[in-house]
């Protein structure tokens, strides 16, 4: 029977296979078209085939290039959702992660793991203004979510009679344009969510204070619970950052637990802090180093002010998995402060990529996304058939085409939306979509190391290519 240990000259062999794809993709990337020509059944036809009995060793990698044909190509003129763009060193660190194979739950099971990614962790947490917090690393910002608001439930929400917490008269608070995972996160930990209240924003989709506080008052008046209020430190649709310093003051009045939802934007925060004052009241902050970090999927990261709060929510061991030290470094485990026990080594491509790089080098490129958005906005703003649906805070500009002006709303939203389809499809450039007061937008959200000015500019002719077109 075939043994499934290979020789340390075979790996050898494979990984510079795999090296040399991976090394004339990146070559090749710039002219690559960003949408592969591909469907649904081709991608079936293709990938679909039944599992091998028996295995055709080495030749097995001759797939890889139907595997990278058949994939989106994020060169620099990719300006969907919000994704960073997979810096290389970042890539070259998890070849190594993998075969290391640690499991980064307890210092004893991974010790060089654990610290690395307590440091960087430290550094994450120093970097955005937020000295002395703790946290972990997570799957994405979505995790981190989940993980701030059930220590949010356990810290802020009284538990029933049975000593169940999670009762119905619990009440989350956010703006009506917080991030999906926020409703999803709630669903989950059993608030539900009929008991998550949207807070109007203003003109620049930025949560009302005011409103935020005339709505505890009333749920207080009819004996509801404030728990927590969600405040976004850069909105997926628009970048918008809530007024986080009053609604730090309106959490500690009623002891709401603050949460900043930084996935997009905390990490600008590194190059632009006054856009971020007020961060560091928070009681905790997810942020995504696979975003403005420009990491490679997943790397997200919770932090938070209080790690009693952490354990409070996340501590329950079996006695197969007790420490038997109190030592400080030794004893730590990592399934004690967060909802994973086997966790993957993500800390050591952000530890190689920053000490190869450098801090000041991110610095350098989250400002020149910064840059290029307010370019793309001027841009627009410069073109008669074009209009700006939101002010561009930090590098997502939502905008549409809008005619002559005599297009009705309807029609707008219509042609805006063939627009985008055509334009993602013949692949030059890729944009996304978002949709604010009801008005279809094209999205371009710049938070790629690769984008140059060029890139930048291309979008309004793609644009106004199909519009006319159409």
């Amino acid at each position: 029977m075939k043994s499934l240990e290979i020789s340390p000259d075979e790996f050898r062999r494979l990984a510079e296979k795999v090296t040399q794809l991976t090394a004339d993709y990146l070559r090749e990337l710039d002219s690559r078209p960003i949408s592969p020509s591909t469907s649904g059944e081709e991608g079936e036809r293709l990938f679909g085939t039944p599992v091998s009995e028996k295995g055709v060793g080495a030749e097995a990698l001759a797939g890889l290039q139907d595997v990278i044909e058949h994939s989106r190509a994020q060169n620099g003129r990719f300006f969907g959702y919000v994704l960073g763009s997979g810096e290389p060193v970042a890539a070259v660190a998890d070849l190594l992660a993998s075969v290391l194979n640690q499991n980064v739950t307890a210092w004893r099971s991974a010790p060089a793991a654990v610290t690395l990614e307590r440091t960087v962790v430290s550094w994450l947490a120093q970097a955005i203004g937020c000295t002395g917090f703790r946290g972990s690393l997570t799957g994405g910002g979505s995790s981190a979510n989940l993980m701030a608001l059930a220590m949010a439930r356990e810290a802020r929400m009284p538990a029933n009679e049975a000593g169940v917490r999670g009762v119905p008269q619990g009440v989350i608070y956010a703006s009506e344009e917080v991030h999906m995972s926020i409703p999803k996160s709630i669903a989950l930990l059993g608030i539900g969510r009929k008991n998550l209240q949207l807070i109007a924003t203003d003109d620049n989709f930025r949560l009302i204070p005011g409103e935020l506080e005339q709505a505890i008052q009333r749920d207080k008046a009819e004996g509801k619970i404030p728990v927590a209020v969600v405040a976004s430190a850069g909105t997926v649709n628009t970048g918008a950052i809530d007024p986080l310093p009053e609604i730090a003051a309106i959490a500690r009045r009623h002891d709401l637990w603050m949460h900043v939802d930084g996935a997009y934007g905390a990490l600008a925060a590194i190059v632009a802090p006054g856009k971020f004052t007020g961060m560091d009241l928070a009681d905790s902050l997810s942020l995504d180093p696979h975003k403005w970090l420009y990491q490679p999927l997943d790397c997200g990261c919770l932090l938070y002010r209080d790690v009693n709060a952490a354990h409070a929510a996340f501590a329950h061991t079996g006695d197969y998995a007790k420490a038997l030290t109190n030592d400080p470094v030794e004893g730590l485990a990592f399934f004690e402060e967060s909802v994973e026990l086997s966790r993957r080594f993500r800390a050591l491509r952000l530890w190689l990529s920053l000490r190869y790089h450098g801090l000041q080098a991110f610095r350098a490129a989250i400002q020149k996304d910064l840059d290029l958005a307010q370019r793309l906005a001027t841009a627009i703003a410069k073109q008669p058939g074009l209009e700006l649906l939101a002010p561009v805070q930090l590098s997502a500009a939502c905008f549409r085409y809008r005619g002559t002006g005599s297009l009705s709303e309807a029609e707008l939203n219509r042609r805006n939306a063939a627009i985008l389809k055509g334009v993602v499809q013949r692949g030059r450039v890729y944009l996304s979509n978002a949709t604010l007061r009801g008005k279809f937008c094209l999205r371009a959200c710049i938070v790629n190391h690769r984008t140059t000015a060029d890139d930048v500019d291309s979008v309004i002719p793609e644009v106004l290519d199909f519009a006319r077109n159409l």
